[in-house]
This record gives structure tokens, sequence and C-alpha cells, in this order.
């Protein structure tokens, strides 16, 4: 009686287990194959070293990292975690920032884009600041290309923030496919 009280008992548990894993599944939302949307990420960045020859360059490389909420009421790109890694670079006449973006939702599931603020998309004057190249994802993101033109908008650096960080947020204009 025991042994079969104990089996019942291992069965309930470990169907309990797969009705878990997979509602989890069944709830979250499908990506649509493409589209458009808008979003714009509230970034803080943070210096992390640089090199700096007064009268010659400088390199600063950052890491930023804020939400993103998207501004057309979608879910696509929506109340994700981003996390950047990035280069700026100081010489001569030349500035620019070079670096790469990863967008986490709720699920762990991940968007990873490239950006360089020297290509512009001059069909949209407004998204002056750079380019994200979406090149791929995990989870449900998995196969996902497209390109965010953005712009830049200086915020006040939230308190507390360490000495050298400086806000922005930066609102993109996404088209997506998914391969």
């Amino acid at each position: 009686m025991k042994s079969k009280t104990i089996t019942l008992l291992k069965t309930a548990l470990l169907s309990g287990a797969f009705m878990a894993a997979g509602s989890g599944a069944l709830l979250a939302e499908p990506v649509p194959q493409q589209g458009t949307t808008r979003y714009v990420t509230h970034f803080v960045f943070h210096p992390l070293s640089s090199v700096d020859i007064p009268g010659v360059g400088k390199v600063t490389s950052v890491e930023a990292i804020g939400p993103t909420e998207n501004m057309d009421g979608q879910k696509m790109l929506h109340d994700m975690k981003a996390k950047c890694g990035a280069v700026s670079v100081e010489a001569g006449a030349k500035k620019y920032i070079d670096g790469a973006c990863s967008l986490t939702d709720a699920d762990g599931d991940v968007v990873f884009s490239t950006f360089d603020t020297r290509d512009l998309d001059h069909s949209q004057p407004a998204m002056d600041c750079g380019t994200h190249t979406i090149i791929g994802g995990t989870g449900k993101y998995a196969g996902i290309t497209g390109r965010e033109p953005f712009a830049c908008i200086s915020k006040p650096t939230p308190a507390g923030e360490p000495t050298g960080s400086f806000a922005i947020d930066i609102p993109h204009n996404t088209t997506w496919a998914m391969k």
C-alpha cells in the first residue's frame, strides 16, 4: 500500500511539473514573423576604463544598462532589460561609439544587436545618432534580424550613479524579420 501511494505521489508531482513547464510555453506570446515598432531604452552609461592622451585622443569603454518601453503599445521589445558594452572614441575630428547590446525579456529570451553611431539612416533624419543591426537571438527570438535607426536624447544622470556616468534615452525605429 505504501509503495502504491509513493508511486501515485511521484506521478502526481511529475505531472504537475510537466504542466507547469508547459504552461509557460503556452502563455508566451509568439513573435510576429516580421514587423515594425518604436521603442525607447532609458540608459545609464557607466565608464569602465579609458586611455586619454591630451591633445591626441581618448578611448573609453562603457557599459550601458536600462529598461525598454514600447512607444506603440505593442509587446514586442517592451519591458526588456538592455545591457550594452561599447567603446567611445575621440581622436582628432573622429568621434563615435560602437558596441553591442542584449535585450532580455522576462522569459530570459534575448535579442542581440551591434551598433555604430557612424551608420546613419538618411531616410529618417530624426534618427540621427546611429543604427543597431539585429543579428540574432535566443528562444522566441531565434532567427531574428533587423535594423534599428536611433536617436540620442541626453537626460539628467540619476542620483547615486558613479562619477562620470551619464543618462541617455535612445528611441529606436525597428524593422525586424524572423528567418
